[in-house]
């Protein structure tokens, strides 16, 4: 596959509907708004060569346009729910480039503004995973877990209408009882950079399909900014960088 022949499109989504933080997607961080970080990232990227935002804010395009990225539309209010499937606005924003445009990418790379520590480095390196690799449908970046899934709780009633806490997978009291992480096999979740191609969205109705290859990640490097406290996290990560001892 011959990548300078290759539509690669990089696509970011920063709906302004966030009640946790509100504004969170533009809101400044060491400087700058949040969203500009990913899409100064983006732009020192070696493969993409289009870069765009899906948004449902007029505010929150320009700002995007000022760091460089297309808004040639807004976001479908019907798109920018706290319950709205990502995939669905990643297929509206692909119909209407077709129809509108006739641009058709070979590569899609979906981004987030809240995980604003990531390297082009780490976006290029699931691109060249899809270009390199012809029988995967997807390529994400991914951390280990710094709380392993297999220690969540919950709270569930018990015979008596009183709330007791269990472990989240087999409801069962005795496994709230602490085990060392060693013990576990190791977990990781998505740092909400994923490269996919045409096809498996088409195909699969999904950003991944079913063979999807991963590029890991240090921990430091994939926080994804939800709240309060991940906004000092990461502006103390940005004012002091993080030094892996040798």
């Amino acid at each position: 596959m011959n990548i300078e022949n290759l539509n690669i499109l990089g696509l970011v989504g920063i709906r302004s509907g966030s009640k946790g933080v509100p504004n969170k997607n533009i809101r400044p961080l060491a400087g700058k708004p949040l969203v500009g970080w990913i899409l100064n990232t983006a732009m020192k990227s070696n493969y993409i060569n289009r870069i765009m935002v899906s948004t449902d804010s007029e505010d929150y395009a320009e700002i995007a346009r000022s760091f460089g990225a297309e808004v040639p539309f807004l976001r479908p209010f019907s798109l920018a729910g706290d319950k709205s499937p990502e995939f669905d606005y990643v297929a509206n924003y692909l119909h209407w480039l077709e129809v509108n445009e006739s641009y058709i990418p070979d590569i899609v790379v979906r981004m987030m503004a809240t995980v604003p520590l990531q390297s082009s480095l780490d976006i290029d390196a699931v691109i060249r995973i899809l270009i390199d690799d012809r029988d995967a449908d997807s390529a994400v970046v991914i951390s280990e877990a710094r709380q392993h899934p297999l220690k969540a709780l919950k709270l569930i009633k018990d015979s008596n209408g009183e709330e007791k806490l269990v472990s989240y997978f087999s409801e069962s009291g005795r496994e709230v009882t602490p085990v060392a992480r060693q013990s576990y096999e190791k977990a990781y979740f998505r740092s909400n950079v994923i490269a996919t191609r045409l096809k498996t969205i088409r195909e699969t109705k999904t950003l991944t399909g079913d063979i999807v290859r991963y590029h890991i990640i240090p921990q430091e490097r994939a926080i994804d900014i939800d709240n309060e406290i991940d906004f000092s996290i990461v502006e103390h990560l940005i004012n002091n960088p993080f030094k892996k001892k040798d």
